[in-house]
């Protein structure tokens, strides 16, 4: 696939970063914590013939600015909202993954009139439990030893070993490559310090601290797709059960051995479900223009 432009535009007097690619219905892409734009650009060629593909980069993330600053779930639901207003775009598809998950839903309960359908992706905010490691980063001093493990020397001895293992045969999978690939986006002070309040806003040393079980019971109905990978150590994939007592009628695909990344094990599986479940859904009831956006919960 041919490299696609990045653009950028200035919101709230930082750029954003993103990919606007394709025609049709508006699909937006949402990254997780670590992520980037990068995670998704394999399904723009496979999504861009019929659907007009938005996908940027959170701040703090990617080739987006990193400002001191709010890092919660209402914050990048309204600069989602904001990249859509520039861009003359009213509603749209949402697909979050992981800490994107938690954006949609968040986007959805503000904006419910610009949301025709969410797809969620191994997504946060669906229960408690995360993995230990994106708990570690809410513990006092973690400021302190981050910038120590994604050292440029840490960086490279690991990545000397892995050649080393590659060479005997070993091939990493697509949750390590990722895992990897936000890793090494840690080694200057900002992008560390964006890391660690984004995580904080969402998890603390318990787990996961907020959930959309709070409030989307209240909201209106909505098609909703959740996929996960049965083999998810970041979320276990219980978490897409528990889904249904809060989005009744939201269809479940379990994507048996996939990990935390389930597009990326299988992205011709997944672009085909995103196909066809935005070709088979439409939304009947859409509030109000003129109703208020809600109050963040986040």
């Amino acid at each position: 696939m041919a490299r696609i432009p990045q653009k950028k535009v200035t919101l709230h007097s930082h750029d954003l970063s993103y990919v606007d690619s394709g025609t049709g219905t508006v699909v937006l892409f949402i990254h997780g914590i670590l992520g980037s734009q990068r995670q998704w650009t394999h399904l723009i060629d496979r999504m861009d013939d019929n659907h007009r593909v938005i996908v940027p980069d959170l701040f703090g993330h990617g080739e987006s600015a990193k400002p001191v600053g709010d890092y919660s779930l209402g914050a990048h639901a309204a600069t989602m909202r904001d990249l859509l207003d520039h861009l003359g775009i009213e509603r749209v598809t949402l697909v979050g993954h992981s800490l994107g998950g938690g954006i949609a839903m968040e986007f959805f309960y503000l904006f419910p009139e610009r949301v025709d359908r969410m797809v969620l992706v191994a997504s946060g905010g669906l229960g408690r439990e995360v993995n230990p490691i994106l708990r570690s980063a809410t513990l006092p001093g973690a400021g302190w030893v981050l910038p120590v493990i994604a050292s440029g020397w840490v960086r490279a001895r690991a990545e000397a070993t892995g050649r080393a293992m590659s060479k005997a045969g070993w091939k990493p999978g697509s949750d390590i490559t990722a895992i990897w690939q936000g890793f090494t986006s840690l080694g200057d002070a900002a992008s560390r310090r964006a890391f660690l309040a984004t995580t904080r806003a969402v998890i603390d040393t318990g787990g996961q601290s907020v959930s959309a079980h709070d409030y989307l019971p209240d909201s209106l109905p909505i098609p909703t797709l959740i996929v996960w990978g049965s083999g998810d150590r970041m979320i276990p994939a219980w978490h897409a059960m528990s889904a249904q007592d809060s989005i009744p009628g939201c269809r479940i695909e379990l994507f048996e051995g996939a990990g935390h990344f389930p597009h990326l094990d299988e992205p011709d599986r997944f672009a085909e479900l995103l196909r066809d479940f935005i070709a088979t859904t439409k939304r009947d009831n859409f509030p109000s223009k003129d109703e208020p956006p809600r109050k963040s919960r986040a």
